[in-house]
């Protein structure tokens, strides 16, 4: 029953879907909504940025772990991005009406910067959007008792997500995610009212993980402690932001308002919120110990959706699982239709620069298409926990693409040199590290990150940009 439900739900999330790709009718409409979406769904979809299978699944289950120690990165590092993104980048990227990231980098540098940069935004998506794939097998895997393999849910939802994600674009994505972030909210907001209750009160469950140590979260006066503190955090915090994903959905608001506020305040939004899959993980170590501790040791991501389907009431766990496929699916449809979009219109149309508007379109959707199969088959085969699929994939960005963003927005002797020697400097020094296993005081991508702005500096003072 509580599987045909679920099944029931997803047919009406790719009806609201289908029904919002009418609204496409050009390359743009697909890419940026028209750049029509009012605050509150540019609000929700930024609050979906993060807010899926991570949040929940990936760092509920590090909590029960590490405590809030081991969330620097997320929900701290990625709420801290958004609004670091919403304050500093929002209003001069929106002016400049682009169609993706890549663009910037092509109008402010050159095509070969933009053709670097886009590939390395489009392979950072790959960790990312195979956790929300990960996470949709597992949850199909739970309340189908089994009856459905981890490798059969992946596939469903996969398929699920790529119906709509394919036809409507940006338009799906926000129709869609408006909508789950209303059941998410709700959902999530009365179950947690339900575990709190059966775990003796909220006080009760604080007061047991503050007794534990989980709240202490500031590291020690170590200097490796503090380094790696420091990593975790700006890996995260700073990495994020050259990225399609939080692009796309300030680049789709309706005005300059909606960009800046809607991205501010969906980070705010997303640190507090990210609290309630913590609390309901931690209840469920009052509620049933001996489970949770045998969880523990077999999968901790396992923890919370089996408190739910093995304490809750039928119709709790209806709307629990209901909001935690919304959470998925949610952030799935946004992550892949970003990587997506950059390869299509900043590697492919690059390449064919006479393409039409129709064959634009078409290529992107063919693009959303193979990502997906490429994706669900590195889901299938990696062993990666979500929490580490998630962590590692803004690396690549921090390394390679942050400091010509920053610099090519304001510093107006930001070169075409400084940006290739940033990216050559930064990604050739990142990869030279974290393939050779060097025992460093740092994190490799914060060394990447420093050659990066060596580079930049560099480069840029040999041969000056025009100070645009």
């Amino acid at each position: 029953m509580l599987l045909t439900l679920v099944g029931f739900y997803l047919v009406v999330s790719v009806a609201i879907g289908l029904v919002a790709a009418r609204q496409v009718h050009s390359t743009s409409d697909y890419i940026t909504a028209g750049r029509h979406l009012p605050m509150p769904v540019v609000l929700a979809m930024v609050f979906a940025t993060w807010f899926g299978a991570e949040t929940v699944l990936g760092i509920s289950a590090t909590f029960l772990e590490e405590g809030f120690r081991g969330l620097i990165s997320d929900p701290l590092g990625a709420s801290l991005c958004l609004v670091i993104f919403g304050l500093v980048f929002a209003l001069p990227l929106y002016r400049m009406k682009l169609m993706t990231l890549g663009d910037f980098f092509r109008i402010r540098y050159n095509r070969q910067t933009e053709l670097i940069i886009s590939l390395c935004i489009v392979v950072s998506y790959l960790g990312w959007v195979s956790a929300q794939i990960t996470a949709l097998g597992l949850v199909f895997n739970v309340i189908s008792n089994d009856l459905l393999s981890m490798e059969q849910g992946m596939l469903i939802g996969a398929g699920v997500v790529l119906i709509y994600t394919v036809f409507g674009g940006m338009w799906s994505v926000a129709a869609t995610t408006f909508v789950q972030m209303i059941v998410i909210v709700i959902g999530l907001l009365i179950v947690t009212s339900i575990a709190g209750d059966m775990a003796g009160g909220m006080s009760a469950v604080v007061s047991k993980a503050a007794a534990e140590g989980k709240f202490e979260w500031l590291p020690s006066l170590d200097l490796l402690d503090m380094l790696g503190w420091i990593a975790a955090l700006l890996t995260m915090a700073l990495g994020s932001i050259p990225q399609q994903d939080v692009f796309q959905r300030v680049n789709a608001s309706k005005s300059e308002r909606v960009a800046v506020w809607a991205t501010t305040l969906g980070g705010i939004s997303y640190f507090f919120f990210a609290a309630v899959p913590l609390f309901l993980a931690y209840s469920a170590t009052l509620i049933d110990p001996q489970t949770t501790a045998t969880l523990m040791e077999q999968d901790s991501q396992l923890v919370l959706p089996s408190l739910v389907a093995l304490h809750m009431p039928f119709w709790v766990q209806v709307i629990f699982f209901g909001a935690l496929l919304s959470v998925i699916m949610s952030t799935a449809a946004g992550t892949l239709l970003a990587p997506s979009v950059t390869f299509a219109e900043n590697v492919i149309k690059g390449a064919v620069p006479h393409m039409t508007d129709s064959q634009l379109l078409l290529t992107t959707r063919a693009t959303v298409f193979v990502f997906t199969l490429i994706v669900t088959i590195y889901a299938l085969t990696t062993d990666e926990s979500i929490h580490g699929m998630v962590e590692n994939a803004y690396r690549i960005t921090l390394a390679g693409a942050f400091v010509p963003l920053v610099a090519g927005l304001f510093w107006k002797r930001a070169s075409n040199l400084g940006a290739m020697l940033a990216v050559v400097f930064g990604l050739g020094t990142w990869l030279m590290l974290e393939f050779s296993g060097a025992e460093l005081l740092v994190e490799p991508q914060l060394v990447g990150l420093l050659f990066s702005a060596v580079g930049m500096v560099v480069g840029s003072l040999i041969a000056p940009g025009d100070r645009r």
